[in-house]
């Protein structure tokens, strides 16, 4: 069969698009997977699949697959570039729309001058829901957040953890730029008290307005940016006491903003989202399971 795809990028976080409900599309992790490849597939960290909604309240029904195949509750810059799909093939006549994903429902926007902004839902900071097993894990209130000593191989390092739909450790650093975050993140990523895998944050606060971060993202490694990483730092940063909102969040592929009332409110994302090129990729009949 051939695919038709779309590739975007949201601030340099890169995507396959696919529209299944004018294709039939069913593939395994492995297709998934060799979609990704950057070498043997399109390449893509992650790919986002554009689907009917399951009921009359709802627009859309969205799934993301990570670069290493598996399915993901969210994306935050998937997000943005899923309603950049929707509205430039036509597919909807609305400026907001409502959207379900493996996490609930979120309800992106895009204004008449094109910028989109999504409500990302409301963060949790149960360890429960991100998986995480904190019971008998040291910690320390910090304002109105709990810092959890995590233990690496030679050090430990403090760690919020939040959940905006998936998991996010976040911690803040002296120098985003010179942290290592090629040997922590990877680390962090597979930790076994985060029994799902997590999202490693690195933050450096730059003012009470302005973050720089880096993202080492579970199931694909490090990405030029990640939408809900930006929401998961900058809501512990607040709840730290040292950032005030809105953000800007500087990131490796471009600035993201990032709004939050506080406790029980909802994040709000913005930023770019941009279709790159049109394809079609040849998938043999064999590969459809």
């Amino acid at each position: 069969m051939k695919l038709q795809f779309t590739k975007m990028h949201g601030a340099g976080n890169d995507f396959i698009v696919i529209d299944a409900i004018n294709q039939s599309i069913q593939f395994s992790t492995e297709q998934w997977r060799a979609l990704a490849d950057r070498r043997f597939g399109i390449g893509a960290d992650q790919i986002l699949v554009v689907e009917a909604a399951p009921s009359a309240d709802l627009d859309f029904r969205y799934r993301i697959f990570n670069a290493d195949g598996g399915e993901v509750e969210q994306c935050g810059n998937g997000s943005r570039a899923f309603v950049r799909f929707v509205v430039d093939k036509g597919l909807t006549n609305k400026s907001k729309i409502r959207v379900l994903t493996k996490s609930g429902v979120i309800e992106p926007e895009i204004a008449a001058d094109g910028r989109i902004t999504v409500n990302m839902g409301v963060p949790s900071f149960a360890p429960m829901d991100s998986d995480f097993d904190a019971e008998g894990l040291a910690n320390r209130q910090q304002a109105n957040d709990t810092l959890y000593m995590l233990p690496l191989a030679d050090h430990v390092v403090e760690v919020s953890c939040v959940s905006m739909g998936n998991p996010h450790a976040v911690q803040i650093v002296d120098d985003v730029a010179l942290h290592p975050v090629a040997f922590e993140g990877p680390v962090i990523e597979r930790h076994p008290l985060f029994t799902k895998r997590v999202n490693a944050g690195f933050m450096q606060v730059c003012d009470t307005h302005h973050v720089k971060l880096r993202v080492y993202e579970r199931g694909t490694g490090e990405t030029l940016a990640c939408g809900t990483g930006a929401c998961a730092a900058v809501v512990a940063g607040i709840r730290r006491g040292v950032l005030q909102s809105p953000v800007e969040v500087a990131m490796r592929g471009g600035d993201l903003q990032i709004a939050w009332a506080g406790e029980g409110q909802a994040v709000y994302l913005s930023g770019p989202a941009v279709a790159v090129f049109e394809g079609e990729i040849e998938i043999p009949d064999s590969a459809n399971s």
